[in-house]
């Protein structure tokens, strides 16, 4: 999937995170990541983040993360939704 623009996605409420997707010319995917829980978890939503952005084939982009508590599946449809949102794709093919 190529990213074309900077796109965002999520809320800065409790259990909730904010995602910031921008493409990047490095060639490599680059997470920045602010956590309230970055001590116990913050490896694991990196690892989240870097699998469902696999999953969706980029390969490139610079992604900008900031949590408040939230679980796996929400930091996925985060994730997907700034990605499709960067991409420009109007069709979805879940």
């Amino acid at each position: 999937m190529e990213l074309k623009l900077k796109a965002a996605a999520g809320t800065l409420e409790s259990s909730d995170i904010y995602i910031i997707i921008e493409p990047n010319s490095a060639n490599e995917i680059k997470i920045d990541l602010q956590s309230d829980v970055m001590a116990q978890f913050g490896e694991s939503i990196k690892k989240v983040i870097l699998d469902t952005l696999k999953g969706l084939g980029v390969t490139s982009c610079t992604v900008t993360a900031t949590d408040k508590g939230a679980i796996d599946p929400v930091i996925k449809s985060r994730v997907q939704t700034a990605a499709l949102r960067s991409a420009q794709i109007k069709k979805f093919q879940w």
